[in-house]
């Protein structure tokens, strides 16, 4: 069993599935060495600012320029099998939390319970978060997919997997290959200064100017704006729908 501290947390500078879980530390800063692919860190995000760009990825928003994908590659039969083994490990291990409170009481925790309509729920684990950064097992996903049917009854769609911000292309394949699956990280997002959480509500030509579907898509322009800007805010992210046909599809 991993044992961390709120503080050691934040010196492992852990990705996605940390940053989306309640009461988890809300910054973040590579400790991996710099990687020629990898793009430059920003500042860590503060608790404050953060909280808004987070509740606009939850309500499943974040498209365009504030989405990298991993280009595709051809798949091989060796990818394909290996996807395919990660698949039904996953299915097998996550099975018991067809009912969200069995999850529940493994630790996983609702990412911004407040926002009743979400696309799709997150249920993390602060533990497997941060076992993450350092390993992949394939039956230890950082986050649980839920959806709501038509009673409003949590239904168990798969699982979100999470890799450092600065992996690279072939660490990314080696978790999930990317001849099967295209891994996503939220970029160029400008945010409020965390004194300023009043800006969340600002728009500009019809849209938000600030967080994950916000007008602004450049450090120009989020300096003009008076807001800070991050290439990349948390870690590289793979969901695996392991209970729906289309497993490794993900609409952003």
């Amino acid at each position: 069993m991993i044992h961390v501290t709120i503080a050691g947390v934040r010196r492992l500078g852990l990705t996605a599935g940390l940053l989306l879980a309640p009461g988890a530390a809300r910054a973040q800063h590579d400790h991996d060495h710099h990687r020629p692919d990898a793009p430059a860190p920003a500042a860590a995000p503060a608790a404050g600012e953060m909280d808004g760009a987070m509740s606009a990825m939850a309500a499943g928003v974040s498209s365009g320029a504030h989405v990298r994908m991993t280009p595709r590659r051809a798949a091989t039969p060796a990818d394909s099998a290996r996807a395919a083994k990660v698949a039904a490990e996953l299915r097998r291990a996550i099975a018991k939390y067809r009912d969200v409170r069995a999850a529940e009481e493994d630790g996983f925790k609702m990412f911004a319970p407040q926002l009743k309509q979400q696309r799709v729920y997150h249920f993390t684990s602060n533990r497997n978060a941060v076992a993450e950064h350092f390993r992949f097992d394939p039956a230890r996903p950082t986050s649980l997919l839920y959806k709501k049917d038509a009673a409003g009854t949590m239904v168990l769609v798969g699982a979100m997997y999470v890799a450092p911000k600065g992996a690279t292309l072939d660490e990314l394949d080696e978790r999930v290959p990317l001849g099967v699956a295209q891994w996503h990280a939220h970029t160029n997002i400008c945010v409020p200064r965390p004194r300023e959480r009043e800006r969340w509500r600002e728009m500009q030509d019809g849209q938000m100017r600030f967080g994950p579907a916000g007008a602004i898509t450049t450090e120009a322009e989020c300096d003009a704006a008076g807001g800070r800007f991050h290439e990349q805010i948390f870690g590289w992210m793979v969901h695996a729908n392991v209970f729906d046909e289309n497993v490794w599809e993900h609409e952003h």
